[in-house]
């Protein structure tokens, strides 16, 4: 019996495939189909008696041709099946198909024979869709989550089909038919019987509905919340380093040698940089400037959330408007209404002290006129405020004395000369220069009567009297005490004078120092400047420039004397040798007109040239160009001083100012004083005392404390000490020369009234 049927499965085999080929189906497998719907109704209904056992999360297990089958609540759905449909298929997970639910092995009756081949081959109902989805679901056997869409239409839009009865077509080019739509009521009334209906998604494309899965909806839960599809992804993973960076590896990462291109800058992005600075310089290249915001404000808005509250902490809001009080009512009380006699008095008062409303009474407010001055009082409002200086201005009472540097008394700085002790009278022209002996016994002047006079300081005795042919411009005694000789510079010549103060052997060696007959020739450049020769007149030697003399200045050493000229060029300074007889222009070159001349009291070579302008200081020793230039910043210089310690240095001004330069802190002035209101003539320091001085043509002589410090730290200390008045005017001419004595804190001081004048303390 089972043989014949297997024979009759095969040849009934054979002739569906033919048919199928063909593309038909006899209607012969219908009636089959319908018996085997009538017994999944049964089952359905056996299912259902059993739903509750499925939804708590047990197992059935059905045993279908000797398959096993597990359906869980999730995975069954009793609208799964569709009485129209061909019901009596239901694949499981596997592609495996299930017949029957009565309990039995699955085996088949004879009378389903033909059932049981619809049932291997895959048939539904006869249709052409059951073999379509035999073959959807074969192909997906290589993979569970692929599977081939039913529709192969490609990227064509549905929208095409909106009017057609069909949606594309399957693989086999064969119409798919659209489902006839439900009534929205049978839907609703579907949905709400479906607890799982929430799961279901409509795809338009194959025209079907789709139910996610568990797994799918989790997948798209964790997708919406922005975390990684599957549970089981680490997005924060350890690195594994798999190279090994030890360096006894036997196969490093890369074993070449650096090259040379990394250490020489690319040649290729140097032309590019320059390619574009060019490009920036002509133009080409713009930069777009930051626009700049507006910082507006508004200046009748409320001050309580304004910005100028934080930024300015002197802030002033503006002044409220004042209130309207009873008398701005249009029924006031009666003490507000003036009567008539103050109404008069108002118009006798001027206008910025009358009131500027004067209430009245209305009998109700349709009767209120328009207020006259309503305009004005808002302009004059906005004049308030636009006027009214809205940052407080902190006005501080402070004591003018306070600001006065505290300066030591100037009784803690005595002494200094405050007084005028003795008068040298004699010149009958005025006294243009003066010179103190070493020992501080003697002291010469030179003056515009063509004279030289020596006076004894103590008792103003006159001791000797020179007599010249020319204006005595300068007049500069030895530095040396043994060697009392005086240079005294008139016109183009240079005098060198024996004094005759000294002792017989200090009178022979000046005689012998002096003594020029056999001098021999000089070199050609330097007697083009300057000739020696004896003066047979006063006894010294004459030294002759090639223009005139304007000052004259010894070393510290006595053999050295530097001659100043009225030239801007290089020979315009020179300097003389007594000893060697011999004359020497300097190696520099000299930028400006010279004005004055110094030596270095204690280095040895440094020589300082003050011009209009500046003050350069040069290393004659080096014979190199200035090692220093002081800026003055003055108009012109006139005369300078420096001090015994060689570190600070004063220049006085053609404008009345004097210059404190300390040569060790910088190239510009430490302290700059204003105190003459003309031309500074001379300035001195004192040797030993803490003092200095400076004369000018207003006829007077400043005397100032300067203590210079040994610590470097500290700043020197300058305090204003005496104003010395004693000379009159002359020419416009006042005080011309003024120098302190060697030894005492003493000054001289010579002056255009033909008078030279001690001051002692």
């Amino acid at each position: 019996m089972t043989a014949k049927k297997s024979e009759a499965a095969a040849e009934e085999d054979k002739i569906i495939d033919t048919k199928r080929k063909s593309g038909s189906v006899k209607s012969q497998k219908q009636k089959p189909a319908a018996k085997e719907a009538k017994s999944v109704e049964k089952e359905v209904k056996s299912l259902k008696e059993e739903d509750l056992l499925l939804e708590s999360g047990t197992d059935s297990e059905y045993d279908g041709d000797g398959d096993s089958l597990s359906l869980n609540s999730d995975d069954f759905d009793s609208d799964f099946y569709d009485s129209e449909d061909d019901g009596s298929q239901r694949e499981t997970e596997n592609g495996d198909e299930v017949h029957g639910h009565d309990g039995s092995d699955g085996n088949v009756d004879d009378d389903d024979e033909s059932e049981q081949v619809d049932s291997e081959n895959g048939e539904e109902d006869g249709s052409e869709e059951g073999f379509e989805q035999d073959e959807a679901v074969e192909e997906s056997d290589s993979s569970e989550d692929e599977v081939a869409p039913r529709n192969t239409i490609g990227d064509v839009p549905i929208k095409w089909y909106d009017d057609e009865k069909h949606i594309g077509y399957d693989i086999t080019g064969k119409k798919i038919t659209k489902k006839e739509k439900q009534d929205k009521l049978d839907s609703f009334l579907a949905t709400m019987d479906d607890s799982k209906n929430w799961r279901k998604i409509y795809d338009d494309y194959n025209d079907e509905e789709v139910e996610l899965t568990k797994e799918e909806s989790k997948l798209i839960r964790r997708m919406l919340k922005g975390e990684a599809p599957h549970a089981d992804f680490d997005p924060y993973a350890p690195y594994v380093d798999w190279f090994d960076w030890k360096k006894e590896s036997i196969h490093p990462l890369s074993g070449a040698p650096e090259p040379k291109r990394r250490f020489i800058p690319s040649k290729w992005e140097a032309k590019k940089v320059v390619k574009y600075v060019r490009a920036i310089r002509n133009g080409t290249i713009k930069f777009d400037k930051p626009e700049e915001e507006p910082n507006y404000y508004l200046l009748w808005g409320d001050d309580s959330a304004s910005d100028l509250r934080g930024k300015n902490l002197n802030f002033v809001p503006p002044p409220k408007v004042k209130l309207p009080g009873h008398e701005e009512s249009y029924n006031p009380s009666p003490e507000f209404i003036p009567t008539a006699e103050e109404k008069a008095a108002y118009e006798l008062m001027y206008e910025e002290d009358r009131p500027k409303f004067i209430p009245k009474m209305y009998t109700s407010l349709r009767s209120i006129p328009a207020y006259e001055n309503a305009l004005k009082e808002s302009f004059e409002r906005c004049l308030d405020l636009y006027l009214c200086p809205r940052v407080r201005k902190k006005r501080i009472n402070i004591d003018p004395e306070s600001l006065k540097p505290k300066l030591p008394s100037r009784k803690d700085l005595r002494p200094y000369p405050n007084s005028c002790y003795l008068e040298y009278r004699g010149h009958t022209g005025p006294v243009t220069s003066l010179s103190t002996e070493r020992s501080g016994q003697w002291i010469a002047s030179g003056s515009m009567d063509k004279s030289v006079r020596i006076w004894e300081v103590e008792t103003g005795r006159c001791l000797k009297v020179w007599e010249f042919d020319e204006v005595v411009t300068c007049v500069a005694w030895n530095p040396l005490s043994d060697f009392s000789i005086l240079a005294v510079a008139m016109g183009r010549d240079l005098v060198l004078l024996n004094t005759e103060l000294g002792t017989d052997e200090e009178q022979k060696k000046i005689e012998d120092l002096l003594n020029v007959k056999d001098l021999p020739e000089l070199v050609p450049s330097v007697a083009k400047i300057v000739t020696w020769r004896q003066d047979e007149k006063h006894g010294g030697v004459k030294i002759t420039h090639f223009k005139t003399i304007t000052y004259i200045d010894w070393h510290s050493k006595g053999d050295y004397l530097s001659t100043v000229m009225a030239s801007g060029e290089t020979r315009g300074v020179v300097v003389h040798q007594l000893t060697k007889r011999d004359t020497q222009k300097l190696p520099l070159k000299i930028r400006g007109l010279p004005v004055r001349t110094l030596f270095h009291p204690t280095q040895r070579g440094i020589f300082l040239i003050a011009t209009k302008k500046n003050i350069r200081v040069y290393d004659l020793r080096k014979r190199e160009g200035p090692i220093k230039k002081l800026e003055t910043g003055l108009r012109e210089i006139s005369s300078m001083a420096i001090h015994p310690g060689g570190d600070n240095l004063i220049v006085g001004s053609k404008e009345g100012k004097m210059c404190w330069f300390d040569l060790d802190l910088s190239s510009r002035p430490y302290k700059t004083l204003k105190n003459h209101p003309k031309d500074i003539t001379n300035v001195a320091f004192h040797r030993s005392y803490p003092l200095f001085a400076s004369c000018s043509e207003d006829s007077t002589a400043y005397v100032f404390h300067g203590k210079v410090f040994n610590d470097m730290n500290e700043n020197p200390l300058i305090v204003p000490l005496e104003i010395l008045r004693g000379h009159s005017s002359s020419k416009g001419q006042g005080v011309l020369d003024c120098k302190f004595h060697p030894r005492q804190p003493w000054l001289f001081t010579a002056g255009a009234d033909s008078i030279i004048k001690l001051y002692c303390h």
